[in-house]
């Protein structure tokens, strides 16, 4: 007997950061507003739809945007207003279900193959998502209805802004058949390019080669490669991930020396440590003490420590933070553009106040 198919939404809020702006202040309404600090560093957050017609996107440096868009209105980033929107978001996902994968502040997956609000469909639950979404935070949101995860995704960005589009499982084949073939999840350029090498376009190129010659030339990959170019992914909604790792970084405008970086250190580690905080009321706690660094010609270093006893305040975080520079085994003139400070390997705490206990 089979297993019928699941019901997927991945909701993506629209323009998240630029929109929160926007709607907080009515100034900016229908005017192109990035989200980023000014400065030859600086990287743009998000661009309001206004702004994207100029071409401005996000992760793209900010002297970049500018030029693009000199009209543009940049908005400093302030992330605790962000965050108390996605958290408004979030309850209203769980209103429907608790199957909820967050994959950022402005967008999660959503199994709603059963669902706690009864309601006869994901289409219909979708759009209840979105209606409560504009009715309680006065922001729009695109959705897309899917069997799976990586469909779900694709058609969230099919009708965006504020729209909603939705495969049905039969429809599935004919869907992903003319798409480019990189909008597969994992079809980067590189591995674009290698396809069209092969002559492989589209998706319904990469369906007429055969399994064995994608596994003999990607191997794994290449069945990997097969099953998604069928409508084919397994991986399930994953609820409540455990954080990993926790860390603030920072670029600076003008490049620093180690001598230099103690006081943006400290600055780091109490966000960090705030960060580390909600782990903490979860009982786990961070082993491991982080330093990165970025060198003025881009090499990334990380040095790093697990303690006999972990840090009990942002204090201690940042003494052993800025001990680790000892560490760097670099000429003293050698000069770095950015600093992070992360907490890594957590654990549970009572297994390792236990464990500790243990061998005392």
């Amino acid at each position: 007997m089979s297993t019928p198919p699941r019901k997927i939404l991945h909701v993506d809020m629209d323009a998240f950061y630029a929109s929160v702006e926007q709607r907080d202040d009515p100034s900016l309404r229908g005017k192109p507003v990035v989200v980023a600090w000014r400065g030859a560093r600086s990287v743009v957050c998000a661009a309001s739809y206004e702004a994207r017609k100029f071409g401005v996107r996000s992760a793209m440096p900010a002297v970049r945007a500018e030029r693009l868009c000199p009209q543009a209105i940049f908005v400093p980033p302030d992330f605790v207003r962000y965050k108390a929107v996605s958290r408004q978001v979030r309850e209203i996902f769980a209103r429907h279900t608790d199957l909820i994968e967050p994959l950022s502040l402005d967008e999660a997956y959503l199994d709603v193959t059963v669902t706690k609000s009864n309601l006869p469909s994901a289409t219909a639950t979708a759009e209840a998502i979105r209606a409560a979404i504009r009715e309680e935070t006065s922001l729009t949101a695109s959705a897309g209805v899917a069997p799976n995860k990586f469909l779900a995704k694709i058609a969230s960005d099919w009708n965006k802004p504020d729209g909603l589009f939705v495969i049905r499982p039969h429809q599935v084949q004919a869907f992903l058949a003319p798409l480019p073939v990189n909008r597969l999840p994992g079809v980067g350029k590189v591995m674009e390019a290698k396809l069209e090498t092969l002559g492989i376009k589209t998706v319904s190129d990469l369906l007429a080669l055969q399994l064995a010659e994608l596994e003999m030339r990607f191997g794994r990959w290449g069945r990997r490669l097969h099953e998604l170019s069928l409508g084919i992914d397994d991986h399930a909604v994953q609820p409540n991930q455990l954080t990993l790792q926790v860390s603030s970084e920072d670029t600076f405008e003008h490049d620093l020396t180690l001598d230099e970086l103690e006081p943006h250190i400290r600055r780091l580690a109490e966000k960090t440590w705030a960060a580390h905080q909600h782990e903490a009321q979860r009982g786990r706690i961070a082993r491991t003490i982080v330093l990165k660094l970025k060198t003025s010609d881009f090499h990334t270093l990380t040095r790093s420590l697990t303690p006999a006893s972990v840090p009990g305040s942002a204090h201690e975080l940042a003494d052993v933070a800025c001990a680790l520079r000892g560490r760097v085994e670099r000429p003293t003139d050698s000069r770095y553009r950015l600093v992070g400070v992360g907490l890594s390997g957590f654990v549970d705490q009572d297994s390792f106040i236990a464990q500790r206990d243990l061998f005392a």
